[in-house]
């Protein structure tokens, strides 16, 4: 079970954007500039959300709380918000601007590897938690800011 939980928490992660190159790749065409425009917005906006975040909110990492060893060695440093879990959850929020059924997969997948790493020892569950409403954050300013951009680049182009 410390094999699939280790193997979860660490590598998971790399089908979060494959899988997004590949929802990008069967979006239509004419689609796919609007979307590179709001992966474009979205996932910095996540990132930069994230690092002030963590200036607020500073959660040390279990093993540093408890004294037991992680299953993943990991630096003792903030572990608010999660990066693993906000990396593919913000793929995840892009991809449902355009692909709902794919997104649902996305978001699973950040879920279990938030799972994972909270089974891992690395991450609370606020970590996690803050990771998602983060993202959730970024989503909606970045839908917010989509359409003044969106229209401006139409215009551009005309």
């Amino acid at each position: 079970m410390d094999t699939l939980t280790i193997l979860t928490a660490k590598y998971l992660i790399i089908l979060s954007p494959l899988l997004a190159m590949y929802a990008l790749y069967k979006a239509p065409v004419e689609k796919r500039r609007e979307i590179v425009i709001f992966g474009a917005i979205t996932l910095p906006l996540a990132y930069v959300l994230a690092l002030i975040a963590r200036h607020f909110w500073y959660d040390p990492r279990p093993f540093v709380v408890s004294g037991v060893t992680p299953l993943i060695p990991h630096a003792a440093d903030n572990g608010f918000p999660s990066d693993h879990v906000l990396s593919a959850a913000a793929l995840a929020a892009v991809v449902g601007y355009f692909n709902r059924k794919l997104a649902a997969i996305l978001w699973l997948i950040a879920f279990t590897i938030g799972v994972a790493r909270v089974a891992a020892g690395v991450h609370h569950a606020i970590d996690i938690l803050g990771s998602i409403v983060v993202v959730l954050a970024a989503k909606c300013l970045a839908r917010a800011i989509m359409p003044r951009l969106w229209n401006r680049s139409i215009r551009a182009n005309s």
